[in-house]
Order: C-alpha cells, then sequence, then structure tokens
C-alpha cells in the first residue's frame, strides 16, 4: 500500500467514527445506561473523545452481540467496529507498515521522493477523490438513506480541509512519521496473526493510544477532531415507541454537519440502528480465505514447472480450450508480475 493509502486509511478512520456515533485496564467501571434516544449517540461520542474504542464496542451493541463479536474477531472473521472505517480490510496491514523495522527511515525517504513539496498535486488528489466517495455513498446500496447524507457531509467536509492543508510540508512529515511508527510499534498488533489472538476487546484497548496519537498528528496539519466531538449537539427530531430518530449537528474542519441517525430500543437501552444492522452481519461473517503465496524460486533460478509424465505431453502451458496460445517470454526479458496489486476498497 503506497503512503498516501496508508495516510488516507489513517486520516479516514478516526473520522469516519463520527458517523457511526490508554492502556489496557483490568476491568471497566459499570457503564451508564441510555435511557433517552439521544444519549445513544452522546455516549459513543464521548467514548470517541476519550479514546476508548473497546467502550465504544461495549456501548454500540447488546452483551450477546457483543460476545459474537468478540469470538467472530478471534477467529479471524471480523475487525468490527474498524469495520465501520473506509479501507477497513487495509487497517491491520497499515498497523503492521507503520510497526515494520526500519519503517521511520523508509517512510520518511518516500514522502520525499513522492510527496515533499507536491501540494498542488495532492490538494487536487484530495478534490477527486472527495467528489468519487460522496458519488459511492449516494449510491451504494449498504447504507441506510441517513448513512448517506451524514456520510456525504462528512467527506465533503474532510475534502475541502485535505485541499488547503500543507501534506506536501516535508518538516511537519518529519514529525508526523515517528510519532505514528512509535504509537503503531506500542499497540504490539504489527504480527499477521495479532488481532486475532489478541481478541476484539484488548486489541481495542490497545489501539486507543494510537488513535490519540492520530488525532494529535492531524491536529498539525489544521484538523482537530476532538474539537469537532466537542461541538456535538443532539435533539430528539422524532420518537415512535422503540424507535426514534435523533438530529445530530457539529463542525468538522470548518464545515457545519447537520445530519440524522436512526436508534432503537432493546432491553431498555438505546442502540443506533445502522450500527447494529452492520454490527449484525459481521458476527454472521464467514471465515476469510487464505492468501497463499507462490512458492520463492531459488536464487538465480526461474522457477520450473512440474515435468511431464513418460510420454506424455506438459500440460503446464497448454491453452484453455478456445482461447489461442500465448507466447512465452525469453528467460531474460523482463516480465510482469505474477499478480496486480489490489485496487483501494471504497470508503464505506
Amino acid at each position: 500500500m503506497s503512503i498516501v493509502r496508508r495516510a488516507c486509511t489513517a486520516l479516514l478512520s478516526t473520522v469516519a467514527l463520527l458517523a457511526a456515533a490508554g492502556c489496557e485496564r483490568e476491568a471497566p467501571p459499570a457503564d451508564p445506561v441510555p435511557t433517552l434516544p439521544a444519549q445513544a449517540v452522546t455516549q459513543l461520542v464521548a467514548d470517541l473523545r476519550r479514546n476508548d474504542l473497546a467502550a465504544y464496542a461495549r456501548h454500540a451493541v447488546p452483551p450477546q452481540l457483543h460476545a459474537r463479536l468478540e469470538t467472530a474477531w478471534r477467529e479471524g472473521r471480523t475487525v468490527w467496529p474498524l469495520t465501520e472505517l473506509p479501507l477497513d480490510d487495509r487497517f491491520p496491514s497499515f498497523i503492521a507498515a507503520l510497526a515494520a523495522q526500519d519503517a521511520e527511515r523508509t517512510l520518511v525517504a518516500t514522502y520525499r521522493r513522492q510527496f515533499a513539496g507536491a501540494d498542488k498535486e495532492l490538494h487536487s488528489a484530495a478534490k477527486t477523490m472527495g467528489l468519487f466517495a460522496i458519488q459511492y455513498v449516494r449510491s451504494e446500496t449498504g447504507y441506510s438513506d441517513t448513512e448517506r447524507d451524514h456520510h456525504a457531509q462528512l467527506i465533503a467536509a474532510m475534502s475541502a480541509w485535505a485541499q488547503g492543508a500543507p501534506l506536501g510540508d516535508s518538516a511537519r512529515a518529519r514529525v508526523a512519521i515517528p510519532q505514528l511508527v512509535s504509537a503503531a510499534r506500542a499497540t504490539g498488533l504489527a504480527a499477521p496473526d495479532a488481532f486475532a489472538r489478541t481478541g476484539m476487546d484488548r486489541s481495542l484497548r490497545r489501539l486507543g493510544p494510537f488513535v490519540e496519537r492520530l488525532k494529535q498528528v492531524v491536529n498539525g496539519y489544521g484538523l482537530d477532531l476532538d474539537a469537532a466531538l466537542a461541538s456535538v449537539q443532539t435533539s430528539l427530531a422524532e420518537q415512535t415507541g422503540d424507535t426514534a430518530r435523533v438530529r445530530v449537528r457539529y463542525e468538522l474542519a470548518g464545515e457545519a454537519v447537520d445530519a440524522y441517525v436512526l436508534v432503537e430500543r432493546r432491553d431498555g437501552r438505546w442502540y443506533l440502528s445502522d450500527v447494529l444492522r452492520h454490527a449484525e452481519t459481521e458476527a454472521q461473517a464467514p471465515p476469510k480465505p487464505t492468501r497463499v503465496e507462490p512458492p520463492a524460486a531459488a536464487e538465480g533460478k526461474p522457477l520450473q514447472a512440474n515435468a511431464p509424465a513418460e510420454g506424455k505431453p506438459s500440460q503446464a502451458n497448454a491453452p484453455a480450450k478456445g482461447k489461442p496460445q500465448q507466447a512465452t517470454a525469453p528467460a531474460n526479458s523482463k516480465q510482469a508480475p505474477a499478480t496486480a496489486p489490489a485496487a483501494p476498497a471504497p470508503p464505506r
């Protein structure tokens, strides 16, 4: 993943938690129960202001569903609530890239080579990405109408900020990159199976200090996420029995956001309906396919196909039925890689 995609993942990941709207401890204190619809929103906002992702997960879903999500996480089937974020499937690799050996030197060198002083190009890219993302969320069937409207406003605000932010400032990058590298390493979640092995609750506790540092870094670029969270105002728009609609207003990067969220009551407690719906889907997620890497060729020798049985032609390079035979490149020629790099996942 390029440094631009990593940066986009980091920035959008923290901000997108608004739409869903420390260190490890032995046991969390007793949680207050939101008995009014708007309290379901304000409680999650308070969790995000404290960078307490584990509390957010507890408050966002009923206890039984939380237990199912913990099981699914340990089985490697989900990383909810990180699945509420754009490029959620890239988040573990984002942490791993930042925590890699010599990551600070490598990322700083990459930034200098590709992005230092390129404010004009980065601002243009931010505008294009914003337009694409808004178009995507407005047409994506997995979102509710209230989600589409809220996400579109979030993306527009983020895009406007990015188009004026000093993203090509080398001095800022030299300060920001080491901070993110240090915070990523402190999570202890860089190993390929670290998220599943650590479990949902403990992983989210470890990610709390990383999110805190991420907020500090983007604040250095003019994006004050804690100020946005502090500005959240909620009010009840309408209620019918155990369902309600809550108006949410706040300011993000100088842009006013005015949206609605749907909430519902279960066992006397109010929850965000869209968050519940996504969490139920993640709890039932099937196992993810295991990525099988091709065997490496011996040093200095090309990878050879299995030899055919005596008296039988080789099938390794036989053309598919109805398809023309492809020419084989000479041994000393450059060939394209076996698989193309994966395209970035669209924002969720």
